[in-house]
């Protein structure tokens, strides 16, 4: 696994649980359902980030007898298990929320709840930037993930942060709404991460843009006389191609051969490729 890539791993886990910590401290203290709120919504970050770094690790081992083409799937598996997750935690917050608009509570807004919230928009803030840099830079569906999720916690937060202020003045059932909107961010986390990695997992096709690219590239090969059939799929976050090339009929197996092993070594360069299949059609 890239240096990088582990330490984006390991930062988030431990920003996480030092998040979840405070928060479950501050939200039993000060009795708010938005505080407790984003404490399991935090817990569930912990999850995350754990699936996360155990998904880096698989999909970082080579090709093995059993899993031959390697196990870039890894990630997409792990985000799918998380926005999964995301979700039941979320319908719990939400019973649990209405139960507090029905029934208000007093709570105690103590300083320690400001504090703890406006702390957790400031480092998510930073933590989101951190996270898109790494995933963009390693192609990494999981720590993109991580970064979608980052980015909801914020809005999350901040949520939750008008639910203690609403509070505070008197109006008590801002706290149970309060606790609505963070639970809805945790559903747009988990449907945006479902949804992203939803494609991976059933082999979606490369977009017309990428295909396109495809073609000018193999056609840019010596010998290559035209293209008249490409096909992709994911495996994992990279895609599997498969090219029908046409050369000269008059060319030898030999020489037809080399043109078809200099398309796929070409093709495997690019960084969305993992593997390329090479039929040639003599023409």
């Amino acid at each position: 696994m890239p240096h990088r890539l582990k330490r984006a791993v390991d930062i988030t886990l431990v920003v996480n649980i030092f998040l979840f910590i405070i928060k479950g401290i501050v939200g039993v203290l000060s009795n708010s359902i938005a505080v407790i709120s984003e404490a399991l919504n935090s817990l569930t970050d912990i999850i995350s980030s754990f699936a996360i770094k155990r998904a880096v690790d698989i999909s970082s081992q080579k090709p093995d007898p059993n899993h031959q083409f390697g196990h870039n799937a890894a990630q997409p598996i792990a985000a799918f298990i998380v926005s999964v997750f995301a979700f039941v935690v979320g319908i719990n917050i939400v019973e649990e929320s209405i139960k507090r608009i029905i029934e208000p509570q007093g709570i105690r807004a103590i300083p320690a709840v400001y504090v703890v919230l406006i702390s957790t928009i400031v480092i998510k803030i930073v933590l989101n930037r951190y996270q898109s840099y790494i995933g963009k830079l390693y192609k990494s569906p999981a720590i993109k993930a991580a970064a979608v999720d980052s980015l909801n916690d914020i809005l999350a937060s901040s949520i939750a942060l008008l639910g203690v202020l609403g509070t505070g003045l008197g109006y008590k059932v801002v706290d149970g709404v309060a606790g609505i909107l963070v639970a809805a961010f945790i559903f747009k986390t988990g449907y945006e991460v479902g949804r992203q990695n939803i494609d991976y997992l059933m082999g979606h096709s490369a977009d017309q843009n990428f295909e396109k690219r495809i073609r000018e590239t193999t056609l840019a090969i010596k010998g290559v006389k035209g293209v008249n059939d490409l096909r992709s799929h994911y495996v994992g976050n990279k895609f599997h191609i498969e090219v029908h090339i046409e050369v000269d009929k008059n060319y030898s197996t030999l020489v037809s051969h080399d043109i078809g092993n200099n398309v796929r070594f070409t093709l495997e360069q690019l960084e969305d490729v993992q593997k390329v299949f090479v039929h040639v059609d003599p023409v």
